[in-house]
Parts: structure tokens; sequence; C-alpha cells
């Protein structure tokens, strides 16, 4: 497995990490807790070294699951995970400095360790100033409890007023084919800052891939229903985007993800998305994307075919679509 810096953070991770929610949160069925104790360690002897969770996945049991999974290697892995929601009163953001301070001495429990790699404001509290937040996080740097500071979903206004306090690491927001806000400034505000950005959901929560189609159904629970860009109508008008992937592959015997994934680790150096799966055979489906190399033919080619594509559909409702990129 390749690696890549985050920015110019200091902070080298394999090239594709791993995003973990899926394991035991907002997708349906949930999985059995040993086989997805199994597949973190099978991401660990296959090259990955990044893996990324957050307090509200489960709650707190995503943590837990990589706490234990990834304990006996700790020395060998960057674990990134996050704080911002009241647990108790979702969606309700609290980035309240004390409650920063007692959230991680929770997550350094559940994830059996001493000191978080990456930490990130999972989204911007307008309630709390940035600089505080920052400060906050800065503070526990210099305590050892945590080593880098990111921010999530945020705007080039917050990133850079949260920068000026404590330098930060990486941003993570979606990004993918099938939604590019963040190419409109966020991305040119990343590199100037020398900031690394972690897509999540690369592969459009598992659109992308090819294996949804407009009569694909959700289980009771799972957060896709919820969605606008997954009602029927969406997922079929939207059957373009993976026909572009599939047809791109078929000349480099790739598969639609992995050409998704390709697409994205082409933009920047400094780009490492986190793909989530429950299942061994997409983990390493998703990981020999990192050995696919895309001609400057190919993305422009790609980009212009992706340019005459409409994609149909809300990304959030509008409750959610609030808290992005503040």
């Amino acid at each position: 497995m390749h690696t890549r810096e985050l920015g110019r953070s200091g902070l080298k991770v394999s090239a594709l990490g791993l995003g973990c929610m899926g394991m035991s949160f907002a997708y349906h069925p949930i999985s059995d807790r040993r086989q997805m104790l199994a597949l973190l360690r099978a991401a660990v002897d296959r090259g990955v070294t990044f893996f990324d969770t957050a307090e509200v996945y489960g709650p707190f049991t995503n943590e837990e699951l990589l706490g234990e999974a990834l304990g006996p290697v700790r020395n060998q892995v960057v674990i990134a995970t996050k704080f911002g929601f009241d647990v108790e009163h979702m969606p309700r953001m609290d980035s309240r400095p004390e409650r920063i301070r007692r959230v991680v001495e929770a997550q350094l429990q559940r994830l059996k360790t001493s000191h978080i790699d990456l930490l990130y404001q999972h989204r911007v509290d307008p309630a709390v100033p940035i600089e505080d937040v920052a400060g906050t996080v800065r503070d526990l740097i210099r305590q050892g409890k945590v080593r880098h500071f990111g921010l999530s979903e945020a705007g080039t206004q917050a990133i850079r007023r949260a920068h000026a306090v404590q330098p930060v690491a990486a941003l993570q927001s979606e990004y993918s084919l099938w939604q590019r806000e963040v190419e409109d400034d966020i991305l040119a505000t990343l590199e100037e800052l020398g900031i690394g950005f972690v897509p999540f959901s690369p592969l459009g929560r598992g659109y992308l891939t090819g294996k949804l189609d407009q009569d694909s159904s959700f289980q009771a629970g799972d957060f896709r229903a919820t969605l606008p860009r997954f009602t029927p109508e969406a997922r079929r008008a939207n059957l373009a985007l993976v026909e572009l992937l599939r047809d791109t592959g078929i000349a480099r015997n790739a598969t639609p993800a992995q050409i998704a994934l390709g697409w994205l680790l082409a933009r920047k150096p400094w780009i490492v998305p986190i793909p989530g799966t429950t299942r061994l055979s997409r983990l390493e489906e998703n990981l020999h994307a990192a050995d696919i190399t895309l001609s400057a033919g190919e993305l422009a080619a790609i980009d212009a075919a992706a340019a005459r594509i409409t994609v149909v559909g809300a990304r959030y409702p509008a409750n959610l679509q609030a808290a992005v990129n503040k």
C-alpha cells in the first residue's frame, strides 16, 4: 500500500483509509461484531494504516470496536475520531471547550490508547467560536492526548480562522464524482494552507459501486432511506454516472468502485479517501484502486462526460444540510 502525507502536517497514512462508521451505525443490518473485528485486522494485514471513527457512531460502539481491534497494533496505525455532537440530543451540536475535554477523555478509554492521532470537530458549532475550539484542541495536543487537529464539513472561513490558532492537518468532507461542491473554493484553500483532504463517502454511500439501482431497497433504520438522492427516482436518474465509471473501467479491467477511487486519488497527492465496507471482498476491491493510475487523457474524458450529467437529488435533508460548509 502506498502512503501519502496529509498536506504539510507530517502525518503520513496509507493512500486509502478505512471509514468504519457502517460497521456499527447508519447502514442496516448492523454487522456481526466478531466479523468486523476480523475485517479491521484484515485491513491492517493488507497495509491500511488510517482508520476513521467518531463518538457519535453507535454512539460509542464504533470507537470501542476500533479500540479492541487495533489495540494490539496501535503503534502501526493512525486513528481519527471526532467530537462535536450532543449525543443525547442529536443532531444538536456541542463544541464547548469543557465538553471537548470530557469527550476526549472518554474516547481515550474506548479506543484503549494514550493519544488520538487526528481529532476532528465533526461539524462547526455556530454557538462556539471556532477559535475556542481550536485553542482547546491545541491544549490537548500540548498535553500529548491528541497529535493533530482536523475539521469536518467546514467552510473556508472556518478553516482559516481555526488554522490561525492551531494548524489544521486535515479537512474531512464528502467528495466523489457525484458530490463535487468542495471544488468550488475549499480545495484551493486547503492547498494554499497545506492542509490534507479526507473524502468520506467516496463511493457515494455505495451507489457508485453499481450495486444499487432504482429497485434496491433499504432495511428499516438505514440512513440512506432518509436522503433525497436515494429515492428510487433519483437513483434511476443518476445511473449515467455509474455507467460512466463502468465504461471507463472496462478498458482498465477495473470495477466502477476502483475507477471512482482512482479518480479521487488522481486529483491531488494530499487527498486520502476513506471508503467504508463491511465485507472483505469489497475491502480488497477498494484497496486495488491504489494501484490504478489514470492518465491525463482518461481523467479529462471522465470530467468531460461527468460535466454533461446532472446529479438528481439533494445530498441531505434540509435540517442536515444546514450544518455543512459553515
